[in-house]
């Protein structure tokens, strides 16, 4: 029998959360599409460490995440990296309802992004990730506070709609 490697066990901490007690259709349309960017983004890079990087699953998620890339691009979801540098400056305390690793990749000062779909939070740093940070990172994707600043009515979705409207 094959062990199980420490990413898988990670990956699978991250199938075993939830949602059920959330409405997601209620979430901000932005908002909710950049939330599951985020998890898309973050089950990547676990998977890259838990599977051959060349697996079925890996090519398709590759797939996936390029569909969601061009998907970025348009006029109301391409809004959103700019919106989280401007509530970084303007309200940081709404900013910090976001997961440490989503507030790194769009800060305008943190060398942490995406590359090639990975979280990538030190480039400089050429090992891999250890599973503990990537659990933090999905605990925090379910934390009460972030999930309830993605609805409609919520103070960050109030923003975000100010925002765009300075945008027109």
């Amino acid at each position: 029998m094959l062990e199980v490697n420490e990413y898988a066990r990670v990956l699978q901490a991250l199938y075993n959360k939830s949602l059920i007690l959330e409405d997601t259709s209620d979430f901000h349309p932005v908002l909710r599409f950049w939330y599951f960017d985020a998890m898309a983004h973050l089950d990547y890079s676990i998977s890259v460490l838990a599977y051959n990087a060349d697996s079925p699953r890996n090519q398709m998620s590759r797939e996936y995440l390029k569909h969601r890339t061009d998907e970025a691009q348009t006029d109301q979801l391409g809004i959103f990296p700019k919106f989280m540098v401007w509530l970084e400056a303007n309200h940081p305390d709404e900013y910090q309802k976001f997961p440490l690793f989503v507030q790194k990749i769009y800060s305008s000062s943190d060398p942490a992004s995406y590359r090639s779909f990975r979280i990538i939070l030190n480039p400089d740093d050429r090992r891999p990730m250890p599973p503990e940070t990537f659990q933090i990172m999905i605990d925090e994707m379910f934390e009460r506070s972030y999930l309830s600043a993605l609805y409609n009515n919520s103070p960050v979705a109030t923003k975000l709609n100010e925002y765009i409207g300075t945008c027109r």
